[in-house]
């Protein structure tokens, strides 16, 4: 049955290639982005995230069933907390009325194998207590002192860490929405290519990230398990953190989550 989504950052990627797939499977898709789409709105401010909310209401007749928020940044700047942690949590409470009028309603928030990897304790906090002119000013201080690679890596345990707590309360799970993440390894984008094509940066991001099953994926790649997991098929699955890394996390912990 044709089903109604919202997928944040469609423009590239992960998220044009869910965009894409979706409406191959004949669902409508409300595609957003900062300067294309059906919705056009910067998730690092609280107007553009309000405006999200509030367009994808007017458009969707107040009833949504499921939303892939995809759209985040990966700067050594305080906007990638902003948008990766912020605005996706902004996302996805701002639409969950909508959700809540949908039939057999999911979200996904796309993450990242990074989140594994160190972070800044401060920006953590700051994003679990909800203040985010603490996390931006950490991210700052993180940039400042020359460990602007913690930002990103920040910003994706945090927002991984409040889909584990928010997704078995009430306001998802008691009210039927599963709510999940989808941590990706390395994927082949605009984004990644000059880094892989430089044989020494690509040296350090497979040293990082290491993949030893098919090693690089391509966004599509990736884009039939965010459908399955926002599909009515998925009737359990919730609260999971869903590494499609290639293996990079049990490289990297190994049995210890265990």
């Amino acid at each position: 049955m044709p089903r109604t989504y919202l997928v944040t950052g469609a423009a590239s990627g992960i998220g044009a290639a869910t965009t894409a797939l979706l409406r191959e499977q004949g669902h409508t898709v409300l595609a957003a982005d900062l300067e294309d789409g059906d919705i056009r709105a910067d998730l690092a401010t609280a107007e553009g995230r309000a405006a999200l909310a509030a367009r994808a209401r007017e458009l969707t007749g107040g009833r949504l069933d499921a939303v892939v928020a995809c759209a985040g940044l990966a700067r050594f700047d305080p906007l990638t907390v902003r948008v990766n942690h912020f605005g996706a949590v902004a996302t996805l409470d701002g639409v969950r009325p909508l959700l809540a009028a949908g039939s057999h309603p999911r979200a996904l928030v796309v993450g990242s194998v990074d989140a594994v990897h160190p972070t800044d304790p401060a920006i953590v906090a700051a994003a679990d207590a909800g203040d985010e002119p603490a996390a931006a000013a950490a991210a700052r201080a993180a940039v400042d002192r020359g460990e602007g690679h913690l930002v990103y890596s920040s910003s994706k345990a945090a927002v991984s860490r409040w889909v584990r707590r928010a997704a078995p309360g009430d306001a998802w799970a008691g009210a039927g929405i599963a709510l999940n993440a989808v941590a990706p390894g390395v994927v082949l984008t605009p984004l990644t290519r000059p880094l892989l094509d430089d044989p020494a940066t690509r040296t350090l991001v497979e040293r990082a990230v290491p993949m030893p099953l098919h090693g690089h994926a391509r966004p599509e790649q990736l884009a039939p398990l965010v459908a399955w997991l926002t599909s009515p098929e998925n009737s359990h699955v919730t609260g999971q953190i869903v590494f499609a890394d290639g293996g990079a996390d049990a490289v990297l912990r190994g049995d210890r989550a265990w």
